[in-house]
């Protein structure tokens, strides 16, 4: 078995909880009240500044200059296609300027900063994919679902499609991939590493999926 897929079969439960979460199942329904998708995406939004960094960290640690080409290039959709979805999204509906840039954090969107914070302050590779890995891989596993009917609304359907197209496809067996290959080349300290951040963003990712209904 593959590192990635031991590490994801370790925190299966949580995984699982995710992928057939309520959320998922409402946004493929276009059926996510406006005020959760409102809260969902505010709070997502509090992300893109420290996992951007977290790629800057994961170009700097990575050990291959193709590794660096793969990360930057999906380093500029993030700050592209996506940023913009979150801005139409956002007038659609109805966010103030000040409450998309500077909402109340809840706990579980501090914790994943902290987390990116943490896993860039490590200045390992290893660590830096664990928790890219997961952010990216997580999504696919939910959204990736072939012959599904997308919603109506853009707010919903684009949110989908951002995480289950052929180059975001890709890009997520790439970056199980080089965890794998990182993963076989590291010594037991490096896996554990690796293993403890991979769990902490799986937590984390379950914890955030809930708490917007809260």
């Amino acid at each position: 078995m593959s590192f990635s897929d031991e590490l994801r079969q370790e925190n299966a439960q949580d995984w699982q909880a995710c992928v057939d979460h309520r959320f998922v199942r409402e946004i493929f329904a276009g059926a996510v009240p406006p005020e959760v998708m409102r809260r969902y995406l505010t709070q997502d939004y509090q992300f893109i500044d420290g996992f951007v960094a977290l790629l800057g960290m994961a170009i700097a640690t990575a050990d291959r200059f193709d590794s660096r080409i793969r990360l930057a290039q999906f380093a500029a959709m993030i700050t592209s296609d996506e940023n913009t979805y979150f801005q139409r999204a956002f007038v659609s509906l109805g966010v103030p300027e000040a409450e998309r840039a500077h909402p109340v954090l809840t706990a579980p969107t501090s914790g994943f900063q902290a987390l990116m914070k943490d896993a860039a302050a490590s200045r390992n590779y290893g660590s830096c994919l664990a928790v890219l890995t997961v952010a990216e891989w997580i999504y696919l596993s939910w959204a990736d679902r072939p012959g599904e009917k997308l919603p109506p609304d853009f707010v919903h359907a684009e949110w989908i499609t951002l995480h289950n197209n052929d180059g975001f496809r890709s890009f997520v067996t790439w970056l199980r991939g080089e965890l794998n290959r990182i993963g076989a080349a590291t010594d037991a300290a490096g896996r554990a590493d690796a293993s403890a951040f991979f769990r902490r963003a799986v937590t984390l990712e379950r914890a955030f999926f809930d708490h917007i209904y809260e």
